[in-house]
């Protein structure tokens, strides 16, 4: 028996390595070149976003680092540039720009400055997010999941649509989740003052960018801009971070995320082939998980509810009275 179990956890070893090697093999090639090209990415000293940031700056694009902390996303840019390194040609720049979207405010000044210094962006990923807190409101008073992860993205991505029909072709990808299958679009309570519970308004959050990807896309339709959203599967990153484990239970969350959970850079695969890929030129539409087309439930498809959350976040952000 002593000898037995050395051996089995040996073996388990092995094939969970096996499994990540396998995984990473996986991972898709058909990327396009980013030179010349201008992408906004939120979110991007961490996690999924600092992940596409470093291999879009890579393809020698232009990437503008729209984050909360700066003094953050300043270290992050160093740490990436370090990693990518400088380019003889001097193809491909990270720029760093404050971005707090859990601020209308924040958002407005972000836009207002990219109008003033962009001549165009071509991609703008629209990939941070809140998951999972504690009840508490942005500073315009939205419940924080719906404020960051649907609201001021909405208004972001609303500010920059001149920009973006101007630089045509041009692509808005917009970051979801596989829970988007728990969460319900409730106009009655979309600021959860009724009731609150985390993970459900997460999912809604989630819910809610898919129906604004669809609709995004059903009115820009003609105009050279396209859309999409995608999962990028369970991933391991600081987002989880309001997510409380036990004491005891950590080490073997640590070793199981370790096996099966995806890192920041294979999870930002899809983000990066949405930005980049000659494959998806002209897609609009749809939903990707693992760089391919998925289909979603019929809730995420009712053009309904995605127009009618169109109007009230218009409202809810100021850009209609």
């Amino acid at each position: 028996m002593a000898v037995a179990l050395p051996a089995l956890a040996l073996g388990a070893g092995l094939l969970v390595a096996a499994w990540r090697w396998l995984r990473r093999a996986a991972r898709p090639r058909c990327r396009g070149s980013m030179r010349g090209k201008t992408v906004i990415i939120t979110g991007a000293n961490s996690g999924l976003g600092r992940a596409a940031a470093a291999e879009l700056l890579r393809m020698r694009a232009r990437v503008i680092m729209g984050c909360r902390d700066r003094a953050r996303a300043e270290r992050a840019a160093r740490e990436i540039r370090a990693e990518v390194g400088e380019r003889a040609d001097g193809a491909g720049e990270l720029v760093v720009r404050e971005l707090d979207l859990a601020s209308l405010r924040s958002v407005r000044a972000f836009c207002h400055r990219v109008l003033q210094e962009e001549s165009r962006l071509d991609v703008l990923i629209n990939n941070a997010g809140v998951f999972q807190c504690p009840y508490m409101k942005t500073e315009d008073g939205f419940e924080m999941q719906f404020g960051v992860n649907h609201l001021g993205h909405f208004l972001l991505t609303n500010l920059l649509l001149g920009l973006l029909k101007n630089s045509a072709p041009s692509r808005v990808v917009v970051v979801s989740s596989k829970l988007y299958k728990y969460g319900e679009i409730n106009f009655e309570d979309l600021n959860s003052e009724i009731s609150y519970n985390k993970s459900f308004c997460y999912s809604r959050s989630k819910l809610a960018n898919i129906l604004f990807a669809r609709e995004l896309a059903r009115r820009l339709e003609g105009t050279g801009v396209t859309v999409n959203s995608l999962h990028p599967g369970i991933v391991r990153t600081n987002l989880g971070r309001h997510v409380n484990i036990p004491l005891l239970a950590k080490p073997l969350f640590n070793l199981v995320s370790w096996a099966f959970f995806k890192t920041p850079l294979e999870g930002a695969q899809t983000s990066i082939y949405l930005a980049s890929s000659p494959e998806v030129e002209g897609v609009t539409g749809k939903y990707f998980g693992d760089c391919k087309e998925e289909e979603l439930l019929p809730k995420a498809m009712d053009d309904l509810v995605a127009r009618k959350l169109w109007d009230i976040s218009e409202v809810m952000v100021g850009l209609l009275k």
